[in-house]
């Protein structure tokens, strides 16, 4: 929004003006949309004081508004009197600029696109980033019922949604655990591939920006304590902006520490049906009981420092690092049931001792030249290591075990290096190109010592990785009505390893055409529709490329594997899955702010990946094992639909409460070719996702109150469906209960400076399932083994005082 207030002033004289005009134009180009202020200008500190050019500028812009009217007087009055005139009626102009509201910027957007910024984050009180993601319509979590776990948008696994920050991929080691929703200034969720952000989003991306600009001085102090599973887990968060001048920073900082346990319960069965007979004779029935204990402490600290150079030029530096380190105890016992024998040891307990730290630096460099062209150059540089200690004892008893030790480090490092050119054209166009580069670096070393074969594989890896990346793209206001975003990428990706059991190369590039466009039936309206028919692609992952072996340590190397517990292996021969997408949508924008939408997308990826087991002689092992790798399986298809709605209670009742309603809910359909049905779907793919949620302010109290319910069905997944040497088949599923997550909170304001926040997550908790089964079969008949897993989620609470200093 930009305001204008006029203040009568005759202290300038009127050539010192028009040589402000003058300079103004000679800087900024003659297009009106690019005479704009900025959003970030703020009233109270834009003067015409001479020692600060970028201000002057701003003020010479709006004088170029009241030379244009002059100009027009000129034509019904004498110049010398229009300039008499014009001297005593002079007008000083004061420009206030403010950054759009998170649903006027989602509307003005050509790529459809959900903005959670800072007024949502700090109202739910999200203790982390997975938190406020889960509440977005077509997004759901892996892992258990109120532990977080990897996004994925539109029910796709690992790998097809895309991670940035500030724009960026995120560094190697990076999860949503060491970012804390202070250092977040809001996260924008993009459901089509653009050429600026990257193409690798076969389901979308998630950018978080981190805090930007200093809009006021801040000040802010959080210590909050939670308990779970009967540890408490305190924390502290300090979060400080100022703006001196022409220089700004912010400083955020986060410590927190706490105590976690975890109980599993594992069933495994195997049966054996010979050929020709029904009856199916159990070979195998084992129970397996493991209780770990993890104790955690994590830090943080990052910010921006920010120089405003002069008009049009910015430098930032974006500085952040971490720490975290964790110790944890585990304990399994294995058990079989009468008539069966146990296919592993029976006793295993565990001492791992890991650490992590990263840092990291950004950099970036804003220009803008004459005729209307912006440059902006970012660099970067982080570097990370996780370290781990693992000491196991593996036997028939506590006293009578088999020791082994593993050491394990693994160093990463990044470099980027990138630009982007934007000019802005006549006829409503914005031109914008770019080029990319990233260089990484791991070095991985595991060195064991033991009793058995497994124990002392020592795997060294080395591996090098270049990414290169260049657009092209144009934002085309044609009318009122349409605006069209169009754009071109290409990027290639190269890997390079080299490991114990030889090198490895592989190299891939991918051209992604992208289109977006956006229509709005009537100037000024509240409805608009969207469509976007884009190109995008999923990159094999490093662990999936490099052939290094991880052994499942439930089974001795001198004895086979059960199938539902593998060795993993790379595939160095792995190609990109490319997929083609088509996205619908219409929305519909309420006068206070809320919105209703409905979305309606399809994707064909060729290339699909996935991982398949079979039984090998391998190197590594006396017996033979059960082994899964990464293979491109063939062709799939995914569509659905994605309907949201925000608004108040008021808008369908009057004199309503102060409640806010948002709700969701988003329908998945997937097939993948070559693999029989009915549950032959997206790995991980549910058939749908919901979510409700309310906030009520409480009329006379300086209460609010708040709660969501989280819905994902149970789903079985056909994974795989392959035929083997001599005609064998092998068939695998995997399954996953479904989710229920009610959270809550309550926010009590003693004044603008002191809040306090009770929030309580997952409180109705119950056990979560998941399992596998593989179904093997040959010319002496079929082997089924499957593995049914359960964990006990529970509910954690957490208070909190935030103060503003």
């Amino acid at each position: 929004m930009i305001r204008y207030t006029t203040r009568r002033s005759t202290q300038r004289p009127m050539r010192w003006l028009f040589r402000s005009w003058a300079a103004s134009l000679s800087a900024a180009p003659d297009n009106p949309a690019t005479m704009m202020p900025p959003r970030h200008l703020r009233t109270d500190r834009l003067r015409t004081d001479h020692r600060h050019p970028d201000r002057v500028r701003l003020v010479a812009l709006a004088i170029d508004l009241l030379a244009a009217c002059a100009a027009q007087a000129q034509n019904v009055r004498p110049a010398a009197a229009s300039t008499a005139a014009s001297a005593a009626a002079l007008e000083r102009v004061e420009i206030t600029g403010e950054r759009a509201s998170d649903t006027e910027e989602r509307r003005r957007s050509t790529a459809a696109k959900i903005v959670i910024g800072r007024e949502e984050i700090e109202r739910q009180g999200d203790s982390n980033i997975t938190e406020i993601l889960k509440r977005l319509p077509g997004v759901t979590l892996g892992g258990r019922p109120g532990r977080g776990g990897e996004v994925r948008m539109r029910g796709m696994g690992s790998g097809y949604t895309q991670i940035l920050i500030n724009g960026e991929r995120a560094p190697a080691g990076f999860s949503f655990d060491q970012l804390s929703p202070d250092l977040i200034e809001r996260i924008e969720v993009l459901r089509a591939p653009t050429a600026e952000t990257g193409a690798r989003a076969v389901a979308g991306t998630i950018n978080i920006i981190l805090r930007e600009d200093v809009k006021k001085r801040l000040n802010n102090l959080k210590v909050a304590v939670g308990q779970e599973d009967q540890g408490w887990q305190p924390s502290v968060s300090w979060s400080r902006a100022e703006q001196i001048e022409s220089f700004g920073y912010t400083l955020n900082a986060n410590l927190s520490t706490g105590v976690r346990e975890t109980t599993r319960h594992t069933r495994t069965q195997r049966g054996f049906t010979p050929a020709g007979s029904e009856d199916a004779t159990l070979q195998v029935d084992q129970t397996d009981d493991n209780r770990s204990r993890e104790e955690r402490l994590h830090s943080s600290l990052g910010g921006r420092l920010q120089w405003r150079l002069g008009p049009g030029e910015l430098l930032a530096l974006q500085p952040f690092v971490t720490f975290s380190s964790a110790d944890t105890h585990g304990v399994s016992e294995r058990v079989a049931a009468p008539g069966t024998t146990l296919s592993a040891l029976p006793y295993s307990r565990s001492d791992t001792e890991a650490t992590f730290h990263l840092a990291r630096l950004n950099g970036n460099w804003q220009s803008r030249w004459s005729g209307g062209l912006r440059s902006d150059l970012r660099a970067g540089m982080s570097q990370s290591r996780w370290a781990g200690d693992t000491q196991r004892l593996d036997g028939n008893t506590a006293a009578s075990s088999l020791a082994s030790r593993t050491l394990t480090t693994a160093d990463d490092r990044w470099w980027t290096l990138g630009g982007k050119l934007t000019q802005t054209l006549a006829g409503g166009h914005a031109l914008a190109a770019g080029l990319e580069t990233d260089v990484g670096q791991r070095d991985q070393r595991s060195d064991g010592e033991g009793s058995t074969a497994s124990d002392n594989l020592d795997d060294n890896l080395q591996v090098r990785t270049f990414r290169g990346a260049l657009w092209l793209q144009d934002e085309w206001d044609l009318d009122a009505h349409w605006a069209l975003h169009g754009g071109l990428r290409w990027e290639s990706i190269t890997t390079r390893s080299e490991w114990d059991g030889g090198a490895v190369r592989n190299r891939s590039s991918v051209t992604s055409p992208l289109l977006h466009a956006v229509w709005r039936p009537s100037e000024g309206g509240r409805d608009q529709l969207r469509a976007s028919l884009t190109r995008s692609y999923r990159a094999p992952s490093l662990q999936n490329l490099v052939a290094r072996r991880s052994i499942s340590r439930s089974t001795p190397t001198d004895q086979t594997n059960e199938a539902t517990s593998p060795d993993r292996i790379g595939n160095p021969a792995l190609k990109p899955e490319l997929a083609t997408g088509i996205d619908l949508a219409f929305e519909h924008y309420l006068a206070d702010g809320g919105l209703i939408s409905a979305n309606v997308f399809h994707r064909r990826i060729s290339g699909l990946i996935r991982n398949v087991s079979t039984l090998q002689t391998v190197d590594w092992a006396t017996a033979p094992r059960w082994v899964s790798q990464p293979r491109n399986v063939g062709d799939a298809s995914t569509q659905g639909i994605e309907l949201e709605a925000k608004y108040a209670l008021k808008d369908l009742m009057q004199d309503a409460p102060a409640v806010d309603l948002r709700h969701n809910l988003a329908l998945f359909r997937s097939r993948v070719e070559g693999i029989p049905g009915p549950d032959n779907r997206i790995d991980q793919q549910p058939d749908w996702t919901a979510n409700l949620g309310a906030d009520w302010r409480v009329r006379g109290w300086p209460l609010t109150l708040g709660a969501g319910l989280n819905l994902t069905p149970g789903y079985t997944v056909q994974t795989s469906s392959a035929t083997i040497a001599n005609g064998a088949t092998i068939d695998q599923w995997s399954s996953q209960d479904a989710k229920r997550v009610l959270d809550a909170y309550a926010l009590w304001t003693f004044n603008p400076a002191m809040k306090l926040r009770l929030s309580g997550a997952n409180l109705v908790s119950r056990n979560f399932d998941s399992g596998s089964l593989v179904v093997s079969s040959d010319a002496s008949g079929s082997t089924r083994t499957s593995a049914v897993t359960s964990q006990r989620s529970t509910t954690s609470w957490r208070v909190e005082l935030e103060l503003k200093l």
